[in-house]
C-alpha cells in the first residue's frame, strides 16, 4: 500500500510523531526529523490530500468530565449482508464511538461511551433493541483502560 501512495520513510516518521502528539508545530517536527518546517508543511498537506491524515483529534480524559462507562458490544446479525444497514443505524446513536466489522463469534464489535450505568442501560434497552437486523448482543464493560497508543509504523533504532 505504501508504494501505491508513494509514502516514504520520512512520511512514516512524520505520521508516527503526529499520532503521538498532533499539537507539535511544524518547526518542532522538522527539528526532530532534521528537515525544514516547510518540508513538514508540504508533507502534511500531501498526506492529508491522499487521505492518510484524516483529522487531528484531542484526547480527553472522559472520566474527568463525567463519562464513566465504556462498553464493548459484540453484535450478532440476523444475516451478515445486513452489516451496512445496521452500521448506518448504529451511527445515529450518539454513544456509539466505534463500529468494526469482524470475524469470529460476532458479526460486529462496537464501542460505546456513556455517562453512567443508567445511560448504558438505556442505550442497550431502548436504542440497540430498535436496530433492525441485530439478532442479539453481548456486552462487556471496561473496568479500566491500561494502554492506548498509536501503532508502531517504523522500527525504532
Amino acid at each position: 500500500m505504501s508504494a501505491i501512495l508513494n509514502i516514504d520513510e520520512l512520511d512514516l516518521k512524520l505520521i508516527q510523531l503526529l499520532m503521538s502528539n498532533a499539537d507539535k508545530s511544524y518547526a518542532e517536527l522538522g527539528e526532530e526529523l532534521h528537515v525544514s518546517a516547510g518540508t513538514i508543511h508540504v508533507r502534511v498537506k500531501k498526506l492529508t490530500e491522499l487521505g492518510v491524515i484524516k483529522h487531528k483529534i484531542i484526547e480527553v480524559d472522559l472520566k474527568k468530565i463525567g463519562f464513566d462507562v465504556v462498553a464493548f458490544i459484540g453484535v450478532y446479525l440476523e444475516k451478515s449482508s445486513l452489516y451496512d444497514s445496521v452500521a448506518k443505524q448504529l451511527k445515529k446513536i450518539p454513544q456509539v464511538v466505534r463500529i468494526n466489522y469482524t470475524t469470529g463469534s460476532y458479526s460486529m464489535f462496537i464501542e460505546i461511551v456513556c455517562k453512567d450505568i443508567e445511560q448504558l442501560r438505556k442505550v442497550l434497552h431502548d436504542d440497540l433493541q430498535k436496530v433492525q437486523g441485530i439478532e442479539r448482543t453481548e456486552t462487556l464493560i471496561s473496568l479500566e483502560e491500561s494502554l492506548k497508543r498509536a501503532p508502531l509504523l517504523i522500527a525504532r533504532h
